[in-house]
């Protein structure tokens, strides 16, 4: 305690926070999609307010304090009322120029934003700089509640009918809602990971754009691959989009390569899309519907839809990717996997099934839509060969 008081008062180092962060990220090994998106929350909402503290001055009250503030109002407007401009220096005001309105920071991001100060300050204890972390010492806010809302059926059936118009794009839709892609995943997927004869799509590269917003491609999101066992209507919509890729090579007199993309912008599939666009693309679909729903909602419509007909969580967890095998899938889902219209007609479609299924429990599982619109599932065993 003596020791603390001491640091207090006379620190070992006289950096500011800004400084520890600057070189914390000189030597953190982390993956480029993570240090983008700390960068961005420290550039947005800790550097103004802390960036020019000494390291030695923060203490458990400064960042409690400053938790509390984000929760009030993302801006940090201290109550004062002003117009927030949509540019910096002299301009002609418009309609976007408008008073501001506090709008608080979600819990889950201040609790990000403790953890990433807890990783910086933990470094600044090794090197240190200073004695104690006092991230350690401050409560952030209680994690909220997984919130998972996904596309009801009938929902589901008005996006996905909505997106056949283009039929490579209804293709993509009809992807994420049958096997639970993540928009990443969905944008580096090459025709090389994809045995239809098998029925197995092969899950190895995601997406990303990088500082510089250029198209760049990494490991999943957990550092795994993962094979995907395909139903016979997904088979048929992915060959229908292959010939129709042959097709356009043949007008361009180019050949195929196993390394084109299996959704992309250009005729030769050449270049696979930014996700940004995916995501920009199905929000427009879904706004001109008058759904309230963004492009990862399918993942979850792919995820409830498996749990409410009674697929078990460390099968859903390994068709999602989700790490710990199963615990996040449980966490997110658990409180969905109850009896609910869907569920209630899958289980009358089941009725003849569910019988074998609990006595063959060690054989593996599928889901399989049963019918292009919208992809309803059910279960039916995976067959060897």
């Amino acid at each position: 305690m003596l020791a603390q008081v001491d640091e207090r008062r006379n620190p070992r180092t006289r950096a500011t926070l800004d400084q520890l962060l600057d070189r914390w990220f000189e030597v953190a090994d982390i993956e480029a999609t993570t240090r983008m998106g700390y960068v961005n929350k420290l550039n947005k909402h800790v550097r103004p307010v802390l960036g020019k503290l000494p390291v030695g001055r923060l203490d458990a009250e400064t960042l409690e304090s400053f938790y509390a503030s984000l929760r009030r109002c993302r801006d940090w407007c201290g109550g004062k009322a002003y117009v927030k401009h949509r540019i910096e220096g002299e301009h002609t005001c418009t309609a976007k120029c408008r008073p501001h309105a506090c709008k608080p920071l979600s819990a889950s991001s201040v609790r990000q934003i403790h953890w990433i100060l807890s990783g910086a300050l933990s470094r600044a204890v090794r090197w240190r700089w200073i004695a104690v972390n006092p991230v350690g010492q401050a409560e952030p806010p209680a994690p909220p509640h997984p919130d998972p809302q996904p596309p009801n059926p009938a929902d589901a059936a008005r996006i996905i009918t909505e997106a056949w118009r283009d039929p490579d794009w209804g293709a993509l839709v009809w992807l994420a809602m049958t096997t639970g892609a993540r928009r990443g995943e969905l944008c580096a997927l090459r025709w090389r990971h994809l045995d239809l004869d098998a029925g197995v799509l092969t899950l190895r590269r995601s997406a990303y754009l990088d500082e510089h917003g250029e198209l760049r491609e990494k490991d999943t999101k957990t550092h795994q691959q993962r094979r995907v066992a395909l139903d016979p209507e997904t088979i048929e919509v992915l060959r229908e989009l292959h010939g129709r890729y042959l097709d356009r090579l043949a007008q361009l007199d180019a050949d195929a390569d196993p390394a084109d993309y299996v959704f992309s912008p250009e005729p030769d599939n050449s270049r696979g899309y930014r996700p940004d666009t995916i995501t920009q693309r199905y929000g427009r679909l879904a706004a001109r519907l008058g759904i309230d729903s963004h492009v990862h909602a399918l993942r979850h419509y792919s995820a409830t839809e498996l749990i409410n007909a009674g697929v078990d969580v460390r099968t859903v967890a390994g068709r999602l990717g989700h790490g710990g095998g199963g615990t996040t899938t449980l966490r997110v889902y658990a409180r969905l996997g109850c009896r609910s219209p869907t569920s209630e007609l899958l289980e009358r479609s089941l009725l003849g099934c569910l019988p074998a299924r609990s006595h063959r429990r060690s054989k593996p599982w599928r889901a399989v839509p049963t019918r292009r619109s919208p992809p309803i599932f059910v279960i039916r065993s995976q067959r060897a060969g």
